[in-house]
């Protein structure tokens, strides 16, 4: 698609705040208004779209598609997007280890098992961790409580949320990455640990290499987009 506008800015609207291409607000893929709750975020919307070029390119709208994805998947039912996140709490990553006594085991206890601690404290749970990939559940009460942890966070964090636990395959890992404090770096060797393992054993090569840096980019978007949602 040809570029077809010359300038994105920033408008207050009466809900939050909006991008407006040469004046107009703009919406969402779904039709609906793509209103965002800080001025922040919208700022940040309004330079990818300022960053495009003469020719369109879907790919770089990281952003804009998380918006989108909350205001026109998440808010009208927030129950299923709670639900299809609770499925990385049910089958977290960072609860399966190697056999215990294999180095590999060693190394994802080091950096994970600093992380669910955390969570656990945090959120006043337990969580079930288990030596080779046989399925095992976790508590029930466990579950619930995350689940109301899910249910505190407000649509643009659930998108984020969505992107975050997605590409660590944990929510523990996606909680985190939420937390103020957070560094994107240290919580993507966290969730790539497993990849970084076989790199390091059997040599690295450029297209892993390439792939880790495109989703360490796109986890920190996500990180990004959460704090930028905050009001």
């Amino acid at each position: 698609m040809k570029r077809f506008y010359a300038y994105a800015g920033v408008i207050a609207v009466d809900d939050g705040w909006q991008v407006a291409l040469d004046g107009r607000g703009i919406k969402t893929q779904g039709g609906r208004p793509q209103i965002v709750p800080s001025q922040a975020l919208a700022h940040a919307l309004a330079d990818e779209w300022h960053g495009q070029g003469a020719d369109i390119d879907p790919a770089r709208f990281v952003l804009r598609d998380m918006a989108d994805f909350a205001i026109d998947l998440i808010a009208p039912d927030r129950d299923a997007a709670i639900t299809a996140l609770m499925r990385f709490a049910e089958s977290d990553t960072l609860c399966y280890r190697a056999e215990a006594g294999e180095a590999l085991h060693a190394r994802q206890s080091e950096l994970w098992e600093p992380l669910l601690q955390a969570a656990e404290a945090r959120y006043d749970v337990h969580l079930t961790r288990i030596d080779g990939i046989t399925h095992r559940p976790q508590p029930a009460a466990t579950l619930e409580r995350l689940r109301a942890a899910l249910s505190a966070q407000d649509a643009f964090a659930l998108s984020a949320l969505n992107t975050l636990a997605s590409l660590a395959a944990s929510l523990v890992v996606g909680l985190a990455a939420l937390e103020p404090e957070a560094e994107a770096e240290a919580l993507w060797a966290v969730a790539n640990l497993e990849e970084d393992w076989q790199a390091d054993l059997w040599g690295k090569d450029w297209e892993a290499e390439e792939r880790r840096a495109k989703r360490l980019a796109i986890f920190t978007a996500a990180m990004d987009f959460a704090r930028l949602a905050r009001r």
